[in-house]
């Protein structure tokens, strides 16, 4: 049985049609790269699996280890080990780190975890991520750098152990420790027999994590799949082979269509 299998999914935003009929399959110990054009469906994909209320489902299915995720609600699939790193992590005042990341762990527990474990797990992870131990007193990402944000999804991440997790630019701000994180954890997640979907525009971080399987989406649709030489071959050509070769037009973006090295390849020279 497969992990994830999506079939003919179409999701539209306020009348507009974002996926135009997505067919992906994701089984265990997979790492799936997700790339196209800015604009063009890859987060609306990975928002619609994880349940984003603005996101109408007018066609097609998804089943997550035989579960119908359509019936789903967002709470339920989190505790079905479904698990998003988002793009842009909200702020939430009020509501302090440590006391967020305890409940969500518990909601995936029989028993409540006890204090001794969560504390040495969240120090682990912590430290880790390069984040000072105190930030998980505070409240959850309010005042936080972009960089902190996205490293305290991969706290969330190695904490929570999800079966299927998938991660929107993650790498996004991040500099080489942090990402080193981010390619740990992700073998962490392999390691326990789950997957990940990742969304990224760095063809260096996609060297570093090394998919199985890598997809291209293009105006809402998954025009190609193949493996790792996809990536190459859009790091060194940009997108426009694809819409030539399979006559699709992509959706206006103010983004290069393209991914490239530039922002990573910087900060690992530097380590060097």
């Amino acid at each position: 049985m497969s992990l994830l299998t999506i079939k003919n999914l179409h999701v539209e935003v306020e009348g507009k049609e974002i996926l135009k009929g997505i067919d992906l399959e994701i089984n265990a110990h997979e790492i799936h790269a997700l790339l196209g054009p800015n604009g063009n469906g890859k987060s609306t994909l990975l928002s619609t699996i994880m349940g984003q209320p603005k996101y109408k489902i007018t066609q097609g299915s998804i089943f997550y280890k035989g579960q119908d995720v359509l019936k789903m609600s967002v709470d339920a699939r989190a505790k079905a080990g479904l698990f998003l790193a988002l793009q842009y992590p909200p702020e939430i005042p009020g509501v302090i780190n440590s006391e967020f990341l305890k409940a969500a762990v518990n909601t995936r527990l029989e028993k409540p975890v006890s204090l001794y474990r969560f504390i040495k797990e969240l120090e682990e992870a912590t430290k880790e991520v390069d984040l000072p131990l105190d930030i998980v007193h505070r409240s959850l990402n309010d005042g936080f750098s972009g960089g902190e944000k996205k490293r305290n999804e991969i706290i969330q991440m190695k904490l929570l152990k999800p079966e299927l997790a998938m991660l929107d630019e993650i790498d996004s701000g991040l500099d080489v420790d942090a990402l080193n994180a981010v390619v740990k954890a992700i073998q962490e997640v392999i390691q326990r027999g789950g997957s990940t979907l990742v969304v990224s525009h760095y063809a260096r971080f996609y060297q570093l994590i090394q998919p199985s399987h890598v997809h291209i989406i293009v105006d809402g649709q998954i025009v190609v799949s193949g493996d790792a030489s996809l990536i190459h071959r859009i790091d060194t050509e940009g997108f426009d082979w694809v819409k030539a070769e399979y006559h699709v037009r992509d959706k206006k973006t103010t983004r290069p269509n393209s991914i490239g090295l530039c922002g990573v390849k910087e900060k690992i020279n530097e380590k060097r």
